[in-house]
């Protein structure tokens, strides 16, 4: 199996451009209302010895939605976002958003050195269920720009029933049609570089019989299946699947499991297993002109997407479908190479002292008076998960051209001490547009005591 580096790892040279590689970990999971697993080691590979993904995409089905725990969960986080985000953001990953539509979710998570690269992150949603006025079936969608190439990850929850296939791509093409999106570039969700569609899609297996098909799956002869694979038929003759991607379905139909068991349905009803489940991308295609300067620069597409791994995990057993991953690896070359905001500390920073932090923002930078830079530990969770923060204009100086300087007051310097970051974040981009390199916070005993050494090594000097 490839490999791939982190985005600031491997370049792959193409004539004089640099291609850089960055990693996608998508999971799609109908959770049945279930709560959360007490562990998802696995579900995201953090238990396997490769290189780490940049980017997590988390999309999820069925989240309890009943008015009770939907209301406390938009009070609060939902119990499957906390357990997602303390599993990651140890590892340096941030949450950088979220959408939710009753029981639709989509979570977002990347590591902290490709924040200031994310930009237009914007959110939308389409209810599809009850002819447009209910949520329980429809579509959330996340778009954003990664170093220049606009990309739209797209969440469904589709039809149920083996007979409604027209249904499932009525409700995938109202989506298409119904969500927009703010800006001049790419307002629908195919107007983007590059769109990734997962979910449970809910497309079955037509005209094969339950002993075939379980009798298949049992062989592991899942290519005697793929002809019936709705989906499969439909890419190839529906104008709406139009270029589509998917990887090989070689493995077990996700649905429908007895709970905690590997069985599939042995109820009354006995269901027939099905690749419901699924996760597909679609790149956009190159204009003549974009054609023509791809072709000059040996590349046909902006980006460029290799799949590495594309599997169900049976160990989970909490609802009657098993979650799916997608592991990608892009090449594209940076469009945007520098932050909007470059800024770090100065000096040694100690509790009680008056820190200071130095910034300088590119001239197409948007300011504003409520844009502020937080003080955050490291692993932190999310742009709100800071220690402190400072607004940035009110202590504003400046020292030079376009190089200024804020204080940060020494009361609200931790003393426990540690290793912190600094983030600028942007009101008007509603998300972080510069990060500074780590660095650490003296211990508050530890810096008496320094003191008091070296107060005691000028008195023996005298």
């Amino acid at each position: 199996m490839e490999r791939y580096l982190p985005a600031e790892g491997l370049s792959v040279v193409h004539g004089a451009n640099k291609v850089i590689k960055f990693g996608l970990h998508i999971v799609t999971w109908n959770v049945g209302t279930a709560a959360p697993p007490d562990d998802v080691t696995s579900l995201l590979h953090l238990d396997v010895h490769m290189q780490e993904p940049d980017m997590y995409i988390i999309g999820l089905q069925e989240l309890n939605s009943k008015l009770s725990s939907f209301l406390i969960d938009m009070a609060f986080n939902d119990p499957w976002t906390i357990l997602f985000t303390t599993s990651l953001a140890p590892l340096g990953y941030v949450k950088t958003t979220s959408v939710r539509m009753q029981g639709v979710l989509l979570l977002i998570f990347v590591k902290c050195l490709h924040l200031p690269y994310i930009r237009n992150l914007e959110t939308n949603y389409t209810r599809t269920g009850l002819y447009g006025y209910w949520g329980n079936k429809g579509g959330v969608a996340v778009r954003l720009s990664l170093y220049g190439h606009l990309i739209c990850f797209l969440n469904c929850h589709l039809p149920a029933h083996l007979e409604n296939t027209n249904q499932r791509l009525d409700s995938f093409g109202r989506i298409l049609d119904v969500q927009q999106f703010t800006g001049r570039e790419a307002q629908a969700i195919l107007d983007h570089d590059l769109v990734f569609w997962f979910g449970d899609l809910n497309f079955r297996i037509a005209e094969h019989g339950l002993h075939f098909i379980r009798e298949s799956i049992t062989k592991k002869r899942y290519q005697l299946l793929w002809d019936k694979d709705q989906l499969n038929r439909a890419k190839k003759t529906e104008p709406v699947l139009n270029g589509f991607l998917e990887g090989q379905l070689l493995f077990t139909p996700t649905y429908k499991f007895n709970l905690n068991s590997t069985l599939y349905d042995t109820s009354e009803k006995k269901r027939k297993p099905a690749w419901t489940d699924r996760i597909l991308w679609k790149v956009k295609e190159c204009s003549q002109t974009e054609e023509s300067e791809a072709q000059a620069s040996h590349s046909k597409k902006p980006i460029n997407v290799i799949l590495n791994t594309y599997d169900s995990q049976m160990e989970y057993g909490i609802s009657d479908h098993k979650p799916v991953l997608g592991i990608f690896c892009l090449e594209f070359e940076k469009r945007i190479t520098q932050a909007l905001v470059e800024l770090q500390p100065e000096g040694e920073w100690k509790p009680g002292r008056d820190a200071l932090i130095s910034y300088c923002m590119l001239d197409e930078y948007p300011s504003s008076t409520w844009d502020w830079i937080g003080l955050y530990k490291i692993g932190f969770r999310s742009h709100s998960d800071y220690v402190t923060y400072l607004w940035v204009k009110d202590d504003e100086l400046m020292v030079n051209d376009n190089i200024y300087q804020v204080y940060l007051n020494g009361e609200e310097i931790p003393s426990t001490g540690g290793e912190f970051i600094l983030c600028y974040y942007s009101s008007n981009m509603q998300s972080i547009v510069g990060v500074s390199c780590p660095f650490q916070i003296m211990l508050e005993c530890a810096g008496n005591a320094l003191e008091v050494a070296n107060g005691m090594d000028m008195s023996r000097d005298s």
